[in-house]
């Protein structure tokens, strides 16, 4: 795998490319992957770090979408159901089933209204009820066909669901519980999937900080972000995958277009060992009163809440607000009523914008989470090439999506498939056990191997799956020590991160290459230790470690309200 300066150089040398991606999120990886392994040299950039922007703001569920269906969706929900058990399947380490259970507080309502809504006579959101829930999820189980990933769903009357989870508001008349599937580390996948499609294709190549400057005729201009100097590239195809920032993307290429209608999805992370005990492995997955689908999810040892759906116009202004807040907070209350949540339980707040496809829905709940590639392309235009604008898509569906678009590229490229990814497993992923006894098999063969500890081989491989082991060679060829501040990590982990997981800022790795900073465990003492370590692996002068250390807390108080 080549670094940062050597895609760099060899860019220079040679600026033709088949396929130039600009953005790194799911859809952008996703499609990178699959080209990759179908033989296509390709190059994807992406103006900060992968999966930093939309992709970053995800609700953490591999769903089918079972609303969906009163949208009369079917097609989407049926692909999203086959795609998170794809998921399960292809990265067991990283992506698990989730029990995922919906309260309801009413029999009948919304029975009218569902079908209403299915023919675009009613706008108004409602409260659904049992009737109208069970429905939908006999459809949703239906959609798994033969490939039984996760159990069918079941429904629970008032009297167990209060003995299953006795904080639970006795107002209930139902809860039915089905599955979905819990993405734990998203930002992990999509690295993951990079450098999976590197290591299959020398061809492929994948450099983050490197933003689209402008073009005209067979030339692209890439700036990069660290240097400000400028790269020529001249690619057969060009696809904007940039998401909620697509328009603006092919403004830069004075292309006029009005493809995204995004809007704003906010989380809140609690530290709330109550709510937390309360919800058990279990997500609670419902409509609010004002008609909004609202969750509570396990998060490792926290709680995730979430999301809002909100219609914003500038992607780079999302942020998590006070009313956004408030709201989470008081629909906790719905569902848990004697659980007191208050300001003092967040440990990280996010936000994104889902790149919708612009619309004339009168509610963003009915605007389409489906996916489209809209094509830009003629003398008009000003480019000797054609431009693929990758509008909507999800990180359940990002698979499929990226088979459509690599389809449509190995057509235009006059290139035949060759590799499939329906089976293909991701990452650390690859030849997971599959039974607890394996797994413990598998991690004795490794401290064997290493001379590391069984319990901290343990450790690696609940977080890199299979990939531990490459890291515990790493790790154990020269002398290692624990983090003080953290000892689960230790300075040799930190270095392998720095070495081959493309790591350039600090935050890379504390937003995105692990959990620390979204579960909240980072002090001050520990951002000290982790720079010390990441600048000691990347050459870092005592002037940068300061820098990026300022960096990283300017980040964090500004987009997500955590100080430290």
């Amino acid at each position: 795998m080549m670094n940062r300066n050597e895609i760099l150089s060899a860019l220079k040398q040679k600026p033709e490319v088949s396929v130039l991606i600009v953005g790194a999120g799911i859809n952008g990886i996703g499609t990178f992957r699959d080209l990759a392994l179908n033989g296509v040299d390709v190059l994807l950039v992406d103006r900060a770090d992968f999966c930093s922007g939309a992709s970053a703001a995800s609700s953490h569920m591999a769903h089918g979408g079972i609303r969906y269906l009163e949208n009369g969706e079917f097609r989407l929900v049926r692909e999203a159901v086959q795609e998170r058990n794809r998921m399960i399947q292809n990265a067991p380490h990283l992506v698990k089933p989730l029990p995922t259970t919906v309260p309801m507080f009413k029999v009948f309502s919304g029975l009218l209204n569902a079908p209403l809504k299915f023919l675009r006579w009613l706008d108004k959101p409602s409260e659904r009820g049992s009737i109208v829930i069970k429905i939908g999820l006999m459809f949703y189980d239906a959609f798994t066909g033969k490939q039984r990933t996760v159990p069918r769903h079941q429904f629970k009357n008032r009297k167990d669901s209060l003995a299953r989870w006795n904080k639970l508001n006795p107002k209930i008349i139902n809860t039915a519980t089905y599955y979905d599937g819990a993405i734990l580390q998203p930002e992990r996948l999509g690295l993951e999937l990079i450098l999976d499609a590197e290591a299959d294709n020398p061809n492929a190549r994948a450099i983050n900080y490197l933003s689209l400057a402008g073009g005209s005729g067979n030339t692209l201009l890439l700036r990069d972000e660290l240097t400000d100097s400028v790269y020529e590239v001249k690619p057969r195809l060009m696809i904007n995958a940039a998401g909620p920032w697509i328009d603006f993307a092919n403004r830069s290429l004075g292309l006029s277009t009005h493809f995204i209608g995004g809007t704003k999805g906010s989380h809140l992370v609690l530290e709330h060992p109550e709510l937390r005990k309360a919800i058990g492995d279990n997500e609670f997955f419902f409509e609010n009163k004002d008609g909004r689908i609202v969750l509570i999810f396990p998060l490792f040892d926290r709680v995730l809440v979430g999301t809002s759906d909100i219609e914003i116009e500038n992607p780079d202004e999302a942020s998590c607000t006070e009313e956004e807040i408030d709201y989470f907070i008081e629909m906790i209350v719905r569902v848990f009523p004697t659980i007191k949540v208050t300001r003092k339980n967040i440990v990280y707040r996010f936000s994104g914008v889902r790149p919708l496809a612009a619309s004339n829905a009168k509610t963003t709940g009915q605007i389409t989470r489906d996916h489209e590639i809209q094509v830009v392309g003629g003398d008009w235009t000003g480019l000797s090439f054609p431009v693929y604008s990758l509008v909507g898509g999800k990180w359940t569906s990002f698979r499929a999506f990226s088979e459509q678009v690599t389809n449509k590229a190995l057509e235009f490229l006059g290139k035949p498939r060759q590799k499939d990814t329906r089976a293909l497993p991701i990452g650390g992923g690859r030849g997971y056990p599959s039974t607890p006894e394996e797994i413990k098999r598998k991690v004795g063969g490794i401290a064997a191997w290493t001379g590391l500890p069984a319990e901290r081989v343990q450790v690696l491989f609940e977080r890199y799956g299979t990939r531990a082991e490459e890291i515990a060679t790493f790790i154990s060829r020269a002398q290692d020590m624990p983090l003080k501040s953290l000892p689960s990590y230790s300075r040799r982990e930190i270095g392998f991160i720095a070495q081959y997981e493309k790591v350039i800022h600090l935050d890379d790795l504390l937003v995105r290459r692990s959990m620390l900073t979204m579960l909240g465990y980072l002090t001050s003492d520990s951002v000290d230790e982790i720079c010390s370590a990441l600048g000691e692996s990347l050459n870092w002068e005592g002037k940068q470690k300061k820098e990026e250390a300022a960096r990283l807390l300017k980040l964090l108080e500004e987009q997500h309200g955590v100080r430290l």
